[in-house]
C-alpha cells in the first residue's frame, strides 16, 4: 500500500473548508467529489486499486455513526421509519454474495469483457472471478452505508444547510478546475492539473477533438469531466428556478459554456435528454400564463444567440465547419467510429452473459459493459436489477405531495439533489460500464429518503393537531 501525499494534502484542505462551513463531514465528501482522478492510496495487492478520496470521507461519515453511543437504536429509528433502507441492505448483501458466488458459479459458460491485468485495456475473456469483484462491490456497499449513515444524521436533525453548501462547494470546484484546464491549455501550457491526477488511471488529459482541446478539469477524461459537469449542472439549475439563488444562476451558466466547450458526447446527448423536461416546463408556464422572468431571460437567451449564429453564417458560411465537424464526430457518427462499434459489442456480449447465466448475472465487477441500465441486468441480473429499480422509483418520486410538509428552503434542496441523481443515471446511461449507480446516487436517495420520513411525521402531528371531527384535507 502507498499513501498520496497530494491525495492526502487535498483530504486535509476540504477538511479544513468543511469545518469553515461548519460540516466538515457532510460538506467535505460532497466537495471530494469533485476530485475525479485524486486518490488517497494505492493497493498494490488488490490489481493496483487507487481509491478515490471520497472513500476517506465516506470512512470519516461511516465511523461517527458507528462511534455513537446510541448507534443500534439510531439505526433501529431509521430502519423502522425508512423502509427504502430494507431494500437497500438486501441490494447490498445480494450484490457481495453475488460478485463473490457467479463468476464461480458460471467460470467459462459465457464470455465477458474485463480491464487486462497485463497491459491497459479492455480485453474478452471467459467468465472468472476478478479483482473488480472486490472493489466495484466495495464501491457499492460503501455507497450503501453512506446512504444509511446519512439518513441517521437527517432524520432528527435539520442538516439541510450542509447538503447544500456541499453541493455549491462541489459545483464551484468542478466549474473552477474545468476552466483552470481550458485556460491552461488555451495558453499553451498543457495539463497543469496533473499534480492532482494520482488515481491509477489512464488519464486522456492531453488530447484535441476536431480542433477543439477536450476539457477534463479534475478528471480522468472528457467523458468523465462531462458526466459530471451535467451532474453540477442539474443541482444548480434546480436550485436557482426554485430559490432565485444568484450563486446557483452563475454557477449554472458557467457549467452550462463548460459542458458544451467539453467535446463528451455523453455530456451532449444527456444535455439534449435534460433540456426537455426544462422545456416542456417553460411551455407550460406559458400556456397558463404564468411564466416569470427567469423563464423569459432563457428564452431570450436562446433567441439571442439563434440571430447571432444565423448572422454569422451569413457572413462566414463556413466559420462553424469545425463545430459541425466537432458535433458530427462526437455525436451524429459516434456510434459508427470504431470506439462506439467496440462500446456497442462489449453491451451485446453483456446481454448475452445475462441469457448464459439464467438471468441471475455474473456478478458485480466481472464483466465490463458501456451502459449503465445494461451493466445492471448484465452484472446483478433479474433479482438485482428490480431492487435497483425500487431504488431508482424512490429517487424520481422525490418528495411528491410531502412536499407541502416542508419548508421551501429543503424542499428546493431536495429536489436540486433529485434532479442530480437522475442526471447521474442519465450520463450513466450512455457510458457507465458498472452497475453501481454511483455516491450522487445514495447521497440523493439519503436525502430524499429521510426527508420524507420526517415530512410524513409533520404530517401525522399536524392531522393530530386538526379539532375533532374536521378532515384533514378539503374534499370536493
Amino acid at each position: 500500500m502507498q499513501i498520496s501525499f497530494i491525495g492526502l494534502l487535498v483530504c486535509v484542505g476540504i477538511l479544513l473548508v468543511g469545518y469553515y462551513c461548519r460540516g466538515p463531514l457532510i460538506v467535505g465528501l460532497l466537495a471530494s467529489l469533485a476530485f475525479g482522478a485524486t486518490s488517497l492510496m494505492t493497493l498494490s495487492w488488490l490489481g493496483g486499486s487507487s481509491p478515490l478520496i471520497y472513500t476517506f470521507f465516506v470512512a470519516l461519515v461511516v465511523t461517527a455513526i458507528g462511534a455513537r453511543r446510541r448507534v443500534w437504536r439510531d439505526l433501529g429509528n431509521v430502519f423502522g421509519k425508512i423502509r427504502t433502507l430494507w431494500i437497500l441492505s438486501c441490494l447490498m448483501i445480494y450484490t457481495a454474495v453475488g460478485a463473490w458466488l457467479f463468476p464461480r458459479l458460471f467460470a467459462g459458460q459465457t464470455s465477458v469483457f474485463v480491464q487486462s491485468g497485463t497491459r491497459r485495456g479492455i480485453v474478452e475473456a471467459s467468465l472468472a472471478p476478478v479483482s473488480g469483484n472486490i472493489t466495484q462491490t466495495g464501491y457499492l456497499v460503501l455507497g450503501g452505508l453512506t446512504a444509511t449513515a446519512l439518513c441517521v444524521l437527517l432524520l432528527h436533525e435539520d442538516r439541510m444547510v450542509g447538503i447544500r453548501r456541499g453541493f455549491l462547494l462541489w459545483c464551484s470546484l468542478h466549474a473552477g478546475m474545468g476552466v483552470i484546464d481550458l485556460i491552461a491549455k488555451l495558453a499553451g501550457a498543457g495539463d497543469i492539473l496533473w499534480p492532482i491526477r494520482t488515481a491509477s488511471y489512464a488519464m486522456l488529459t492531453d488530447v484535441r477533438e476536431g480542433g477543439f482541446w477536450r476539457i477534463t478539469g479534475a478528471n480522468s477524461e472528457a467523458s468523465s469531466f462531462g458526466g459530471s459537469s451535467l451532474v453540477c449542472l442539474a443541482f444548480c439549475y434546480v436550485y436557482w428556478r426554485k430559490t432565485k439563488s444568484q450563486l446557483a444562476r452563475g454557477l449554472s451558466a458557467l457549467l452550462l459554456i463548460l459542458l458544451i466547450l467539453s467535446t463528451s458526447s455523453t455530456a451532449y446527448v444527456g444535455l439534449a435528454i435534460l433540456v426537455i423536461p426544462v422545456a416542456l416546463s417553460i411551455l407550460r408556464s406559458f400556456l397558463s400564463g404564468r411564466i416569470d422572468r427567469d423563464e423569459i431571460l432563457i428564452i431570450a437567451l436562446i433567441a439571442i444567440a439563434a440571430v447571432i449564429g444565423l448572422t454569422i453564417i451569413v457572413y462566414d458560411e463556413g466559420y462553424f465547419a469545425p463545430l459541425v465537424h466537432l458535433m458530427d464526430s462526437m455525436v451524429f457518427n459516434k456510434a459508427a467510429s470504431a470506439s462506439g462499434q467496440e462500446r456497442a459489442y462489449w453491451n451485446i456480449k453483456s446481454l448475452q452473459a445475462l441469457i448464459d447465466t439464467s438471468g441471475l448475472g455474473v456478478g458485480l465487477g466481472s464483466s465490463r459493459a458501456s451502459s449503465w441500465p445494461i451493466a445492471v441486468a448484465s452484472q446483478l441480473g433479474v433479482v438485482g436489477g428490480v431492487m435497483i429499480a425500487m431504488l431508482l422509483l424512490v429517487v424520481f418520486k422525490g418528495m411528491g405531495h410531502l412536499g407541502q410538509y416542508v419548508d421551501p428552503e429543503t424542499n428546493a434542496v431536495v429536489s436540486s439533489a433529485r434532479a442530480s441523481a437522475l442526471a447521474s443515471v442519465v450520463a450513466g446511461s450512455f457510458s457507465s460500464g458498472s452497475a453501481d449507480p454511483g455516491m450522487v446516487f445514495f447521497i440523493a436517495l439519503a436525502v430524499i429518503s429521510a426527508t420524507r420520513a420526517r415530512a410524513r411525521s409533520e404530517r401525522y402531528t399536524a392531522r393530530r393537531a386538526l379539532p375533532l371531527g374536521r378532515p384533514a384535507f378539503k374534499t370536493r
